[in-house]
C-alpha cells in the first residue's frame, strides 16, 4: 500500500476584526447622537439582532449596508470607515472653542465647513460650534444665521437634543444682538421641551434658567429675573466653577436690579472671587463693573472707584467693545455722582461712541440718562429733552417697556418742571400705558 502523499495549503488569515470593530464603534455613536434604537435603524431592511452585530463589531457590513445606514442616520459612508475621523479636526476646533480662543476656533470651524461636503451631521456640528464661537467672540448678529441652520439642519436628522444645543446658541445669539424678546421665546420653549423630558445635559436647565434670567435683566425685568435664578440656585451645585461664578455675577446684578444692594454686594464678591480662581477675565472684569455702580448707587463712591478701576484694568487687553461701552457708561454714572460733570460727560460720550462701535445698547440708554441728568443739573432743559428722547427711541426699537417707563417718568418730570403740563401728560399716559391717562400737576 502506498501512503497518498497530501498537500496542505497555507492560507494566510487577515484579522480584519479591528476594522469592525472601529466601523461598529462609529454606527453605535451615530445612532446614539440620534436617540434611535436598533431597531429603528434596521426598519425596513434588517434585524435589530444584525445591528447589535455590527455595533459590537461581530460582523462586517457590506457596502450595501453602509449606504443604507449612512442615510439613515445622516453619516457618510467615509466617516464610517475613514482610517482617521474627520471629526479628530472638529475635536482640535472644539478644543480651542473651551480653553477661550475663540478667534482661532472660528477660524477652524470656517476651515472644516469648507472641507464637509454633503455630510449632514458633520456640517450641523460644525455650523453650531461656529455658532458659539461667534456668541463668545460677542457677534449675535452673525451667529444668529449660523445657529438656526444647525439647528434646522439636526432636525432633518431627528435629533433634538443637539437641535435644542443649536437652539440655545441661537437664543445667545439673539440676546448679544439686543433681540431680548426673540432670545426669551426660544429659551422659554426650550425650558418647557426639557421639563417635558427631552434629554441634553445634566446641567442644561442650569443654563437655561440662568440665560433667562440674564435677557429679563437686559429687558429691566428684575422680579421676573430673580425667580429664574432662584430657581437655578437650587441647582447650582455640580456645575463647574466658571458656570458658578457667572451664576452668582448674574443673581448679584438681579438683586441690584431690585434694589437689594447689600445682598448684591455680598453675592457679587462671592462670584467675584470664583471668577479669579478660575481665570475669567471678561466675567471677571463685568462683575466689577457691576459692583462698581452697585456701590455708587449705596453712596459709596470710594469703593466704586475701586471696582472700576479694576474693571478697567482687567478690559484693557480683551479689546471687547460690549464691556468698554458698559465700563465708559458706568463711569459716567459714578463721575455724575461725584458732582464731577464734564468728566462724567466725557465718559458717556465714550460710552456712546463704543455702542455705535458694536457695543450694548443698554449702555448707550445709560450715556444719555446720564448726559440728560448733566444737563438738568446745568439748566439746559433743550438739551435735556434731546437726551432723553435718544434713550427712549432706544428702549421704544428694543420693546424695554420696563426700563422705558422709567425714562418717560423722569422726562416727563422735566416738562412738568418747566411748565409743558400737555407734553408731560403724553409721556406720563405713555408711560402708564396708551388705554390709560393721567395728569400732573
Amino acid at each position: 500500500m502506498t501512503r497518498a502523499a497530501t498537500r496542505t495549503r497555507r492560507v494566510i488569515v487577515v484579522d480584519n476584526s479591528h476594522v469592525a470593530r472601529r466601523v461598529g464603534d462609529r454606527i453605535r455613536q451615530a445612532r446614539v447622537r440620534t436617540g434611535m434604537t436598533q431597531a429603528q435603524v434596521a426598519q425596513g431592511r434588517y434585524t435589530a439582532a444584525y445591528i447589535s452585530a455590527l455595533e459590537r463589531g461581530l460582523a462586517k457590513p457590506s457596502m450595501a449596508a453602509l449606504s443604507f445606514l449612512s442615510e439613515r442616520l445622516g453619516v457618510s459612508v467615509p466617516d464610517l470607515v475613514a482610517e482617521e475621523r474627520p471629526a479628530v479636526h472638529r475635536l482640535e476646533a472644539d478644543l480651542l472653542l473651551a480653553s477661550g480662543t475663540f478667534q482661532e476656533a472660528l477660524d477652524r470651524y470656517d476651515a472644516l465647513l469648507d472641507e464637509a461636503g454633503e455630510d449632514r451631521r458633520r456640517r450641523a456640528e460644525l455650523l453650531r460650534g461656529r455658532a458659539e464661537a461667534l456668541c463668545r467672540l460677542g457677534r449675535g448678529e452673525e451667529a444668529i444665521r449660523t445657529a438656526a441652520e444647525s439647528a434646522e439642519a439636526f432636525d432633518a436628522l431627528g435629533a433634538p437634543a443637539d437641535a435644542a444645543w443649536s437652539r440655545y446658541w441661537l437664543a445667545g445669539a439673539h440676546y448679544l444682538a439686543d433681540n431680548a424678546a426673540e432670545a426669551r421665546g426660544i429659551l422659554l420653549q426650550l425650558l418647557a421641551d426639557e421639563r417635558a423630558g427631552l434629554e441634553v445635559a445634566p446641567d442644561f436647565r442650569f443654563r437655561l434658567l440662568v440665560q433667562l434670567g440674564n435677557v429679563e435683566v437686559w429687558d429691566a425685568q428684575p422680579e421676573r429675573a430673580l425667580t429664574y435664578m432662584e430657581e437655578a440656585r437650587t441647582l447650582v451645585e455640580g456645575t463647574s466653577l466658571r458656570q458658578r461664578a457667572a451664576f452668582l455675577s448674574s443673581l448679584a446684578l438681579q438683586y441690584r436690579r431690585v434694589g437689594d444692594l447689600e445682598r448684591a454686594i455680598r453675592v457679587g464678591h462671592e462670584s467675584l472671587a470664583l471668577y479669579q480662581a478660575a481665570d475669567a477675565s471678561r466675567d471677571e472684569a463685568g462683575l466689577e463693573n457691576n459692583l462698581a455702580i452697585t456701590y455708587a448707587e449705596l453712596g459709596n463712591a470710594k469703593r466704586a472707584a475701586q471696582h472700576l478701576a479694576r474693571a478697567t484694568a482687567l478690559a484693557e487687553d480683551l479689546h471687547d467693545r460690549r464691556l468698554d461701552a458698559e465700563i465708559a457708561e458706568a463711569g459716567a454714572r459714578l463721575a455724575y455722582a461725584k458732582g464731577a460733570d464734564a468728566d462724567a460727560s466725557e465718559h458717556a460720550t465714550r460710552a456712546l461712541a463704543l455702542a455705535d462701535a458694536g457695543g450694548s445698547y443698554l449702555a448707550a440708554v445709560g450715556a444719555h440718562l446720564t448726559l440728560a441728568r448733566i444737563a438738568v443739573r446745568g439748566s439746559d432743559p433743550e438739551s435735556a429733552e434731546e437726551a432723553f428722547r435718544a434713550a427712549a427711541d432706544m428702549l421704544r426699537q428694543h420693546d424695554a417697556r420696563v426700563m422705558l417707563r422709567s425714562v418717560l417718568g423722569e422726562w416727563g418730570d422735566l416738562r412738568t418742571a418747566k411748565g409743558d403740563l400737555p407734553g408731560a401728560n403724553a409721556l406720563y399716559v405713555e408711560a402708564l400705558g396708551r388705554d390709560g391717562a393721567l395728569a400732573r400737576s
